[in-house]
């Protein structure tokens, strides 16, 4: 990345932070509905992939979300509305934190199944490639749904067609609860895409860099009708499955480790190190995303609920 890009994505990162630990105060305070998996520590990944992408292009989520539609440009307004359960959310009240989805900015959804967004990115590809357009389709996911038979049967269609699609993995080491590691039968997922002909990376997935480099030369590879890409970005969630999990299957030892890798002062660091910016450059972008998010919030707090008689809107049949 040019430190222009690397600033731009440190504000991305930033804003996802403040986001998700504003939305865990409030989930803890009992104003929010549902259930909320937060997506704090892999930042990113998210930034990371999405800073290589256009605006035409498109990506399907997990119930880990919210880095993933900020990162492509989601309105944290909307967003912030939606897991209120509020009238002015994204998808009027009614998908809550797990389904948010904007077509118009190529968010597809994120999904409450695991492994669900993964054919539906594939699909997306399919109907670039059918209709000749330069798109290309992202969906993210965890090393959980790489078990699941959704993710082999896509990886299998999408290197037979050809399709314009990337499959990013953040494999942050466990499935809810479940080390990654006494389920899987390789050592990296990364591995797995050799099955399908298909070329594979590991990066680190706290390293903003790395991840968009190697987006960037995936989705050269799909543009040049070349296929699909399998990334696989090893990373760690700093908080539980979700808000309110004990996290008492991971070690204090491996906790810190890792939190001494989080990837938004290491991208501080870099961006003070460069000589072009500052810290009170930085600062600025923090005081900037507080006073949005509480915006936001307060903006979510006034907004109406849906009316009931809207109850049938917005489905498939009645």
């Amino acid at each position: 990345m040019e430190n222009s890009q690397l600033f731009e994505a440190y504000k991305k990162m930033v804003l996802i932070r403040k986001f998700e630990l504003a939305a865990k105060r409030l989930f803890e305070a009992n104003k929010l509905p549902g259930f909320l998996h937060l997506y704090v520590g892999q930042e990113a990944v998210a930034t990371g992939v999405c800073s290589a992408l256009k605006a035409r292009d498109q990506i399907t989520s997990t119930h880990r979300g919210h880095g993933h539609l900020i990162a492509k440009g989601g309105d944290v307004k909307k967003m912030m509305a939606e897991l209120f359960g509020k009238s002015t959310g994204y998808c009027k009240g009614r998908g809550g934190s797990m389904h948010i989805s904007d077509y118009n900015t190529g968010i597809l959804g994120a999904n409450g199944i695991v492994g669900a967004g993964i054919p539906i990115a594939t699909g997306a590809a399919f109907a670039f490639k059918y209709k000749g357009e330069d798109s290309v389709a992202v969906s993210f996911f965890g090393d959980g749904a790489s078990n699941r038979g959704t993710f082999h049967e896509a990886l299998n269609i999408a290197s037979a067609f050809k399709l314009p699609v990337i499959f990013i993995c953040e494999n942050n080491l466990y499935a809810i609860s479940v080390d990654s590691r006494h389920v899987n039968s390789v050592k990296d997922i990364a591995d797995r895409a050799v099955g399908y002909s298909m070329p594979s990376v590991i990066v680190d997935g706290n390293d903003v860099n790395a991840v968009y480099e190697a987006t960037v030369t995936a989705v050269a590879r799909a543009r040049a009708g070349e296929g699909p890409t399998l990334i696989e970005c090893k990373t760690w969630r700093h908080l539980g499955h979700y808000v309110g999990d004990p996290d008492d299957y991971r070690t204090s030892e491996e906790k810190e480790a890792w939190l001494n890798r989080d990837p938004i002062p290491a991208t501080e660091k870099q961006l003070v190190n460069s000589g072009f910016y500052t810290q009170e450059d930085l600062d600025e972008i923090l005081n900037n995303a507080d006073k949005l998010i509480t915006e936001a919030i307060v903006e979510a707090e006034n907004a109406p609920y849906p009316d009931t008689s809207t109850l049938l809107d917005y489905i498939y049949a009645d």
